[in-house]
């Protein structure tokens, strides 16, 4: 009998038409065909291996989306605050202290039509900062301060962004992103 591909060889047995073993007659012992276990374990392992290296390359992924997001967010609030400029010849003001950026509630629906939210989890390996934009301590969050002349977006990135940004704590002012 000859062996087929990727299957252990039957001994003492063969196969009928419909795909099923028949004992040969006159043979006493009768194996089944199937994979050793050997087999199973090594594909196993296989799968393991190839399931890890996925993972290690989405996760770099993800973190270089969760920045990409960042930026455009930032992006998007700086367009929709210049809107507020033009209409009321000021910037909004956050009475002087730091405010998480989704508290600008009046900036709704006219010139954006849903306040971003920074996108988690929050890089805490690279946003440690002592800046007096920071919103209670967590560098996750959008923190807007202004002024009727000026204002200040203060939000972090945990990897290196094509278009020159370092991963670390960024303030946008109006035209710029440092």
């Amino acid at each position: 009998m000859k062996n087929q591909k990727g299957f252990t060889p039957l001994e003492n047995s063969q196969i009928n038409n419909g795909g099923v073993v028949d004992k040969i007659p006159g043979q006493s012992k009768k194996f089944l065909s199937g994979f050793t276990l050997i087999e199973l374990l090594v594909v196993i392992a296989i799968i393991g291996l190839l399931a890890s290296v996925v993972l290690v390359a989405l996760n770099g992924a993800r973190q270089k989306s969760r920045d990409a997001k960042r930026v455009a967010d930032i992006n998007q609030m700086s367009k929709a605050l210049e809107l507020f400029f033009d209409d009321k010849k000021s910037y909004p003001t956050a009475g002087g202290s730091a405010v998480i950026l989704n508290n600008l509630l009046y900036m709704t629906p006219t010139y954006v039509t849903q306040l971003p939210v920074a996108p988690f989890p929050a890089d805490t390996a690279t946003c440690q900062s002592n800046s007096a934009t920071a919103c209670s301590g967590n560098n996750n969050d959008y923190c807007y301060q202004g002024s009727a002349t000026n204002y200040t977006i203060t939000f972090c990135i945990g990897s290196p962004i094509s278009g020159g940004l370092a991963p670390g704590v960024h303030t946008l002012n109006p035209g710029a992103i440092k």
